[in-house]
């Protein structure tokens, strides 16, 4: 069966009805999932901010297979990114680390 999903809550509504329906305790399939059951109740209810490659974790545990889709023209552009891959994002505390320089620099110097 295919789910129409458009928000975090429907999500965790589906992941809830998933696991529910399959008898598994929230702990059961915090544990196969390798993730706290804290982490579930907070999917389960929609929590915007949760961690992505955790939800997918949960997902795969529970058999939820995830899909978009997509227009046609998206195809060129996926192959040529999924070929080439996309520039990494700077690490966040180098980042920080640089605004923070900035910042103590333009203290000192007013």
């Amino acid at each position: 069966m295919k789910v129409k999903i458009n928000t975090p809550q429907e999500l965790g509504l589906l992941i809830r009805a998933t696991r529910k329906s399959q008898g598994i305790r929230i702990e059961d399939v915090a544990g196969s999932a390798q993730v706290g059951p804290v982490f579930v109740r907070e999917a389960e209810r929609g929590k915007e901010t949760v961690s992505l490659v955790r939800v997918m974790r949960l997902l795969h545990e529970l058999g939820i297979n995830l899909q978009a889709d997509v227009p046609d023209t998206v195809a060129a552009n996926l192959a040529k990114l999924q070929q080439t891959g996309v520039k990494p994002l700077p690490k966040r505390s180098a980042a920080k680390n640089a605004l923070m320089n900035r910042t103590s620099l333009n203290a000192k110097s007013t």
